[in-house]
């Protein structure tokens, strides 16, 4: 399956980073596809081509109201003539959200779950049962992360043309942080932003996508877990005021979820020079910018 576009690399300037002797560079991942961008073209990619291998038709998969995933799939399947069916957490609610709308837009069949019966979604009962009424359906976790995703996000650095340091990069489920650190081979660093509190877990989670996947172990890398903001999707002032001065001063566009934290953790560590003067930093804009809306919707605040 040929890659949409291209990720360029976008230098970023700024008086912090000449003062630090920093060079930053942001990976435009977000760019790869108007509507399926970023992390979520790489996970999906090699799950698409997996699914056609089998000859389903159907792209069944779960996820949050707001969940760039759902967005994302939803969109896939009327790109590439698959149809989608998304589990959603929690109840229906009318209007449907931004995301929500997208995802029925691009033709995704929308069924609610209360959240009691959605954390049974991995249980082999519930899973037999699902395969038993959507026999044609090839399925897809939560976030999209299995070692097809993993594949794909090993991709994530194959066009990067210059030498680096370190490689930062968001993290949820863990999938596109794994794909990333077995690309490299142990070469540079790499730094996680778990967007999730507690986000100390993905440890284990990530070393054991890259074991299962290539069947290695790094010590190339590691999670800097204080910049959730309070939790997942969770925003305070702080955060809000740095994505809005970056889109001034850079013209471009972060989410608060993911790539908003993960760059105000890099700009706190500069501050407090955790890199090496001389240090090429490359930071992956993984995308999920549709989310924008919802927040717009929810909170009130232009990011």
């Amino acid at each position: 399956m040929k890659l949409p576009a291209a990720a360029p690399l976008q230098l970023i300037s700024e008086t912090l980073l000449q003062e630090k002797q920093i060079t930053l560079y942001l990976k435009r991942e977000d760019l790869l596809h108007s509507a399926i961008s970023g992390n979520k073209w790489r996970k999906l990619k090699y799950n698409l081509i997996e699914a056609k291998k089998q000859q389903k038709n159907t792209l069944l998969t779960f996820g949050g109201a707001y969940s760039n995933h759902i967005a994302a799939v939803a969109a896939a399947g009327q790109e590439y003539n698959f149809k989608t069916i998304g589990f959603i957490r929690g109840e229906p609610h009318e209007p449907l959200n931004p995301t929500l709308q997208l995802a029925q837009n691009c033709g995704m069949q929308l069924h609610y779950l209360d959240r009691t019966t959605y954390r049974q979604k991995q249980d082999p009962a519930f899973q037999e049962n699902l395969e038993i009424q959507y026999p044609d359906a090839y399925f897809l976790p939560e976030g999209g992360t299995n070692l097809l995703a993993v594949k794909g996000c090993t991709e994530v650095i194959a066009d990067i043309p210059i030498q680096f340091n370190y490689i930062c990069c968001a993290a949820g489920t863990g999938g596109t942080l794994a794909g990333i650190i077995a690309s490299l081979n142990g070469h540079a660093q790499v730094l996680g932003f778990p967007a999730l509190k507690g986000g100390e877990f993905l440890t284990n989670d990530v070393a054991a996508f890259i074991k299962q996947y290539n069947g290695q172990e790094y010590h190339n890398w590691q999670l800097q877990t204080n910049y959730h903001f309070g939790g997942y999707a969770k925003v305070k002032p702080g955060l809000i005021a740095f994505m809005q001065a970056f889109k001034a001063t850079h013209h471009i566009s972060l989410e608060p979820v993911y790539t908003g934290k993960m760059l105000y953790g890099i700009y706190d560590l500069i501050q407090q020079d955790f890199f090496k003067p001389g240090s090429t930093i490359v930071a992956i804009h993984t995308g999920g910018l549709q989310g924008l809306a919802g927040f717009a919707q929810r909170l009130g605040i232009v990011f």
